[in-house]
């Protein structure tokens, strides 16, 4: 059995300049961390040796892998010639929360795979496949942050280049100003799940035209920001740029925030937040606070919401177990 570890992740800025429309055309930038939150996923052969046994939401028992339903399942066997297999996937926070689980779920799955054929992958190559997966074979309107910090990890600077590559600056801090950050950061789950495709699609076609491309240029200067403050340790800008990245992104696409997100983001700021924002693509799931920890029982009291502790990730996607390959006499 081989089991791999991958990290969800929170993006603090530049968000939506990682999609291919923006940033073949004028370059993409993106800061963010991978969190102590993971996807699991494990593997081993069946005992059969002949059906391919899935183990999700759902169970699913195929002796042909083509007649998988799981799209993702399906494409990246079948991709990777690899069947007559148990899989199963857990992860510490389900999908639609805006912390990039579809990545994260496709890298681990990659990097388990090709740990079962005895094959190692570098940590570029598990996210620029996970990459044509998504966007390209999937046809996901999704940007490439995700997959990288899902296979990297840690606390980075994403540069999305005009030809497609993309360039991984980790930010170097001092240690207690990392810990600060960490402690002054809040993730509050508000309840709501959201459909980050329809989301995306709306905001794909509108960032390269008008105000909201300007927008997403001022957001992409806010992460360029963020990371020069960081690495000078003056954490508190986080709460600042926070607030303006969430004031532009709302502009981009409709469906984004709503009426009761909006009231839960202005009694946190009215009781200490200095700042936050939804993560993910919008609509729901978690959302992200910069908040001095002497203010941070009177914003939790505040929203109502409950509380996710995390902590920073450094690892991105590892092998955490290999068992002995099951054999008969």
């Amino acid at each position: 059995m081989i089991i791999t570890r991958t990290p969800f992740r929170v993006s603090f800025a530049g968000g939506g300049s990682d999609i291919a429309s923006f940033y073949e055309k004028h370059g993409g930038c993106v800061l963010s961390t991978s969190i102590n939150k993971y996807m699991y996923i494990s593997i081993h052969p069946n005992f059969s040796g002949e059906d391919t046994v899935l183990k999700y939401s759902k169970t699913e028992t195929v002796n042909d892998v083509s007649k998988i339903e799981h799209v993702y399942f399906k494409q990246i066997l079948e991709q990777l010639s690899v069947k007559g297999v148990e899989i199963v996937s857990t992860a510490d926070v389900p999908a639609g929360t805006g912390l990039g689980s579809s990545s994260s779920f496709t890298v681990g799955l990659l990097h388990a795979l090709y740990s079962y054929k005895g094959k190692f992958v570098s940590k570029e190559r598990l996210a620029s496949e996970a990459c044509e997966i998504e966007i390209d074979k999937l046809g996901n309107p999704i940007g490439k942050q995700d997959q990288y910090a899902a296979a990297y990890g840690g606390l980075n600077f994403y540069e999305f280049r005009e030809d497609g590559s993309v360039d991984v600056e980790p930010i170097i801090m001092n240690e207690n100003s990392r810990r600060k950050l960490e402690e002054n950061l809040m993730m509050l789950y508000t309840g709501q799940l959201h459909s980050a495709s329809e989301i995306l699609r709306e905001q794909k076609g509108n960032i390269t035209s008008g105000d909201k491309e300007a927008n997403q240029l001022k957001i992409c200067e806010l992460a360029r920001t963020l990371r020069s403050e960081l690495q000078n340790n003056n954490i508190d800008a986080m709460g600042e740029i926070l607030h303006e990245n969430w004031l532009l992104k709302k502009t981009l696409a409709s469906g984004i925030s709503n009426p009761e997100i909006d009231e839960m983001y202005t009694k946190a700021i009215a009781n200490g937040a200095v700042g936050g924002k939804l993560l993910g693509a919008g609509g729901g799931g978690f959302l992200l606070f910069y908040v001095p920890k002497d203010k941070q029982n009177d914003v939790k009291k505040a929203t109502g919401l409950p509380q996710m502790p995390i902590s920073f990730d450094r690892q991105g996607s590892t092998v955490i177990y290999v068992g002995d390959k099951p054999d008969f006499i």
